[in-house]
């Protein structure tokens, strides 16, 4: 089951399988696997009929999230739309709103701000992450609809749908794709599409 698990993602990442237009739920489990002489928590994403690997936060899923724990939020949550570098990633026809990042695009990270869980422009007093990356990991980001309405302080900010590192290394935190199936896949889901992590 594994290795046609594989096949498929390939022939996917590939252009070779097409995946049906307004898929509404994307599925996310975790999963373990040897990297390195070390356990390495990873996720499968099952899209349709695709299953597909992804990076989950570096300690795993929670219940309880809290700002700075490393872990990806277990629920239910809305694509809100995104972000995308202009210079990396070309336009689509994206089912949800999707504007290009700037040099000074900010997302505030500090439960004392009153901008927290939410875009800023830097400089910022608060602490916050930096949106346009050199490591090209936000060349797509999608917000995913967590701790939005309403906000609540240190209960977490920044959890996104971006594109992983080529070894699915953990995030801090959000859900992460090689970023060749995270550009196929968007373009194909609903514009109400929600991701379930479980």
């Amino acid at each position: 089951m594994r290795r046609v698990a594989k096949k498929l993602e390939n022939s996917f990442a590939r252009g070779h399988i097409k995946v049906k237009h307004g898929l509404s739920r994307l599925v996310v489990t975790s999963s373990i696997r040897q990297a390195q002489a070390q356990q390495h928590l990873t996720g499968r994403m099952q899209a349709g009929p695709l299953v597909l690997r992804c990076a989950l936060g570096q300690t795993g899923l929670t219940h309880a999230k809290r700002e700075g724990d490393h872990s990806t939020p277990v629920g239910e949550f809305r694509l809100l739309g995104g972000f995308f570098r202009a210079d990396q990633t070309l336009r689509h026809a994206w089912p949800f709103p999707m504007r290009p990042i700037r040099p000074n695009d900010g997302w505030c990270d500090d439960p004392a701000s009153a901008a927290y869980n939410r875009p800023v422009t830097l400089p910022s007093r608060g602490g916050h992450e930096k949106l346009w990356r050199a490591d090209r990991l936000y060349d797509l980001v999608i917000v995913l609809d967590y701790n939005i309405r309403p906000c609540r302080k240190h209960r977490g900010s920044a959890i996104f749908l971006h594109c992983a590192r080529p070894d699915l290394a953990p995030t801090e935190g959000c859900v992460a794709l090689r970023p060749n199936d995270l550009r196929k896949l968007l373009p194909r889901l609903a514009k109400k599409a929600v991701l379930v992590i479980r």
